[in-house]
């Protein structure tokens, strides 16, 4: 009996211990504020290289609350987005290349966060058949690339995002022309047989979108 009264009381003061050491921290990370701007920027850094994204994203939120015109908010959150894509979390990493070009559009690496964005959409097109619309989006994105930024180091990079996006644009389009022609409809098969022609030289050269067997009544 005494035992079992003796367990009863360390299970209870474990317990108490536990519930004290939880509400101090959260009541620590409530605290938590009105912090140098280095403070945020090196949590932040911290976070990231522990892998918690999540954590990451709420100290960069602090950092830009709390200093908007940081001279580190720039850098941060172009490694927000590197550590996004890394992820393959690629419409977050989008969200911070948004918020970087509407805050930062006349910085001197602007072409780089323009070349993120279209390597970010790339990226992120996992069902070329139902992102035509991305595609599209991505193609016109890389259109006003090399006019703005012709002498860009990136443009290698972008040319070859934009010839496979081509490459995926010409795939699709045959694959509607054969779905018409399938179908009879011989006129419509042709509008995107021409389609095909003009996004891609050589169509024999297109390897055909490849769709998962489980997928494929859904494309």
């Amino acid at each position: 009996m005494f035992k079992n009264g003796k367990l009863k009381l360390f299970a209870v003061a474990t317990l108490s211990v536990f519930l004290f050491s939880a509400c101090s921290s959260k009541s620590a990370k409530v605290q938590e504020y009105n912090k140098p701007a280095l403070y945020w920027y090196q949590k932040m850094l911290d976070e990231i290289s522990m892998a918690d994204l999540e954590a990451a994203d709420d100290t960069y939120i602090s950092l830009e609350s709390e200093h908007r015109n940081s001279p580190l908010l720039p850098t941060a959150t172009l490694i927000l987005v590197n550590a996004h894509m890394d992820e393959e979390e690629y419409e977050l990493a989008n969200f911070y290349l948004d918020e970087y070009i509407k805050r930062f559009s006349l910085s001197k690496n602007i072409d780089y966060v323009r070349y993120l964005k279209i390597k970010a959409n790339f990226l992120g097109l996992n069902y070329a058949l139902r992102d035509q619309q991305l595609i599209e989006d991505t193609i016109a994105q890389i259109f006003d690339f090399k006019i703005k930024y012709p002498k860009s180091s990136y443009m290698p990079l972008v040319d070859t995002i934009n010839a496979r996006l081509y490459m995926a644009k010409a795939s699709i389009d045959q694959s509607i022309a054969d779905l018409y022609r399938k179908k009879g409809k011989e006129k419509a098969a042709e509008i995107y047989e021409q389609r095909v022609k003009q996004s891609w030289v050589n169509p024999s050269e297109i390897n055909p979108v490849e769709v998962p067997f489980y997928r494929e009544i859904f494309e």
